[in-house]
């Protein structure tokens, strides 16, 4: 008997697009709007993985600044105005990914995109960038009115393609990507090259890889191919 399909689940940000520097644009103009200097991209890299809201109470720890409840909120929306507005003005898919993903097409593995981005945000992003399509399910953040780590979203989103998680592996760059996976009871594969504040060999994967062209020799190494 053939082993059931691979299912494949990828994270969006930092993972299968290098979405920082209009995430970055959108925090730096809540920063202004609360007469702080811009953060460097390099810094925010590190803060990026649980979502906007947090990337945006992150940015304002940084700056020292701890505004009212309400004041959060205003400037959460201004930030996702803007960043609606520019989703896709800088970001760009990662070298390999397309390479990756017609591999595992050809495979006959199920693809999908668990993100702690907003739903309609990702679905945005991976729209403009033309690969929304290679995708069964995009999942995220408040798809399933829980985000990652938890491990609802990622046992979602393998639902929704039909997948089994004992057949399943997700493909991250973060300490959120990890706990869901390890949560979900399924392996996880990192990217070194994503947003983490913590080094992509300490974050407790199953295999690091360098470049999207390794997936394949990964997914080997977990049995998987």
């Amino acid at each position: 008997m053939s082993a059931a399909p691979l299912t494949v689940v990828f994270d969006l940000d930092g993972t299968l697009v290098e979405s920082a520097p209009d995430l970055v644009e959108a925090l730096n103009v809540v920063m202004a709007a609360e007469g702080c200097p811009p953060i460097p991209i390099a810094e925010v890299r590190g803060m990026m993985g649980a979502g906007a809201r947090a990337l945006v109470e992150r940015g304002l720890a940084a700056a020292e600044r701890t505004p009212a409840k309400e004041r959060i909120g205003e400037l959460y929306a201004l930030f996702l105005e803007h960043y609606e507005a520019h989703i896709a003005d800088k970001s760009h898919v990662f070298p390999g990914v397309d390479a990756a993903l017609d591999r595992l097409d050809a495979s006959g593995a199920k693809l999908a995109v668990c993100t702690n981005k907003l739903e309609r945000f990702a679905v945005k992003l991976m729209g403009e960038l033309g690969i929304a399509n290679r995708f069964g399910a995009i999942v995220g953040g408040d798809t399933y009115g829980v985000a990652k780590p938890d491990a609802a979203p990622l046992l979602g989103a393998i639902t929704q393609v039909g997948g089994d998680p004992a057949r399943a592996v997700m493909i991250g760059d973060s300490g959120t990507d990890v706990a869901a996976a390890k949560a979900a009871g399924v392996p996880c594969v990192v990217l070194s090259f994503g947003y983490t504040s913590v080094p992509p060999r300490e974050l407790g994967g199953d295999v690091v890889i360098d470049h999207f062209d390794e997936l394949g020799g990964a997914l080997a190494r977990l049995g998987l191919a």
